[in-house]
């Protein structure tokens, strides 16, 4: 699959509204869709939220695209993994992260997960991003992805740069 560009991205901006929507689900659901739009032809096989359960050690699914995914999750995963250190990862082989990793699709390779921060730098969810292919995303897909939840109201700020695996 090609792998996603700038125009990519200028084009996920451009589909964005002026203002962020006011409620977090309707931003949740805004961004899956915008971004599924825009990504799924580079090779992105599914992206979505996990929130963190109230009182657990785990995360459940919220919003995503384009099928199903394993909920609740524990905080063990590349996921538990972003919302513990609240860093952005980016998985270039899944396969690297051995007993631990949570494969809800066993023909994902590689994946993103930023977390999502409060504006006293709590986290309150991830979003997850994954592909079929080993090595598709960097550094660059961190941050850009990054924009779009500050621009849509679901970052209050950036994480700082990605840790890669």
């Amino acid at each position: 699959m090609p792998p996603t560009t700038a125009r990519d991205y200028a084009a996920i901006r451009s589909a964005l509204p002026a203002t962020a929507p006011a409620h977090r689900a309707v931003a949740m659901q805004l961004a899956v869709d915008v971004l599924w739009s825009h990504l799924a032809r580079t090779g992105v096989s599914w992206i979505g939220f996990y929130l963190k359960s109230a009182g657990a050690d785990e995360m459940v699914l919220g919003p995503r695209r384009d099928k199903p995914a394993c909920s609740p999750i524990g905080l063990h995963g590349a996921c538990g993994r972003c919302w513990r250190e609240r860093v952005p990862l980016v998985v270039r082989d899944v396969a690297s992260l051995g007993a631990g990793y949570i494969a809800c699709d066993p023909r994902d390779r590689s994946e993103v997960v930023l977390p999502l921060l409060e504006a006293d730098g709590s986290c309150w969810g991830v979003l997850d991003a994954d592909s079929y292919d080993a090595g598709s995303f960097d550094e660059r897909d961190a941050n850009e992805l990054g924009e779009v939840m500050r621009a849509l109201g679901l970052s209050a700020h950036d994480a700082g740069p990605a840790v890669v695996i």
